[in-house]
């Protein structure tokens, strides 16, 4: 199974949740009114697109149908609206470090250790050498899965004792990284320590450190972001993205609810990308955000139709 059809496969809930009803507002001869837009409205809201997003969907969506005269196709506008947004939160990779470090930061719970694990991978598939930092001292169960991930992959995991001074394991690592020529650094952070403000000096400290020791870095901070959330993983990014200079996002979990609209609410309302998605069980099951293919994944038959 290809990237792209496991991607479908992994937002069958969300698309489940959506497209009966979709095909119940877009019924053929169904002008473009007020009474299909609020029915609409509460389809949007259901996949978790959110009301601020919501609204913008409809708006567009208007206009594009006064632009397109009575016999405007609702259908086919709302999803090319919906790759057009998408697009808002694709981005470019940063110019890269040597070598180049991205600090993994979230919460505990999120599916941060295990995509880290699988980003080490897909970077391997792209011919990059990769080395793990396990920074996560806190919880020995974070330390133990990612050298579970690393011996899967073959990638050098460097740890320290636990509870032990993440920052010291991290420059560590990117000693280490910098004496064997290893082109990425991928370096897990605490998800929880005994508050919010703890936690997020911890990040800070981390930071500060590596940079001393290597200009730029981290040059990239990925906040792993848990997709059956919802709009409550919107707080989450929000507050990260303040105290830890978030760069860039991976969501996760995306197979696992009926949700996946949350990432329109994303690329509406948050000022940083999507990076990368992650999905299943499988070492393999991650890849790079794509707007239009995330699209089709998420609207269904007619998406592909159109694309």
């Amino acid at each position: 199974m290809g990237l792209f059809d496991k991607l479908k496969q992994a937002l069958t809930k969300t698309r489940e949740a959506i497209t009966d009803k979709l095909a119940a507002v877009f019924k053929p001869g169904r002008k473009l009114d007020k009474v299909l837009l609020q029915e609409l409205e509460d389809v949007l809201l259901s996949a978790d697109v959110g009301l601020e997003t919501t609204e913008h969907l409809i708006a567009q969506l208007q206009e594009a149908g006064r632009k397109a005269g009575p016999e405007a196709d609702a259908d086919s506008l709302l999803r090319q609206e919906v790759v057009k947004l998408l697009k808002e939160a694709e981005g470019t990779p940063p110019p890269p470090g040597n070598p180049h470090v991205v600090l993994i930061v979230g919460v505990n719970g999120t599916g941060k250790t295990t995509s880290i694990g699988k980003l080490g991978k897909y970077l391997t598939t792209q011919g990059k050498s990769v080395m793990f930092a396990a920074a996560d001292t806190f919880r020995a169960a974070a330390v133990d899965q990612l050298q579970i991930w690393g011996q899967r992959s073959n990638i050098t995991v460097i740890a320290g004792e636990s509870n032990g001074d993440s920052a010291a394991v991290a420059v560590d690592a990117l000693q280490a990284a910098q004496s064997r020529g290893v082109e990425v650094l991928l370096v897990d952070t605490a998800g929880r320590l005994h508050n919010k403000s703890n936690l997020m000096q911890e990040l800070e400290k981390v930071s500060r450190v590596l940079n001393k020791r290597s200009s730029g870095a981290p040059h990239e901070v990925l906040l792993v972001l848990d997709a059956t959330t919802g709009q409550n993983g919107l707080n989450q990014a929000r507050e990260f993205t303040r105290t830890a200079g978030v760069t860039g996002l991976i969501l996760t979990k995306i197979d696992g609810t009926a949700k996946g609209g949350v990432a329109l609410a994303i690329a509406r309302t948050m000022s940083i990308p999507i990076r990368y998605v992650g999905f299943g069980e499988a070492l393999d099951d991650f890849d790079v955000f794509d707007a239009e293919k995330f699209a089709q994944s998420l609207l269904g038959e007619r998406a592909e139709a159109t694309a």
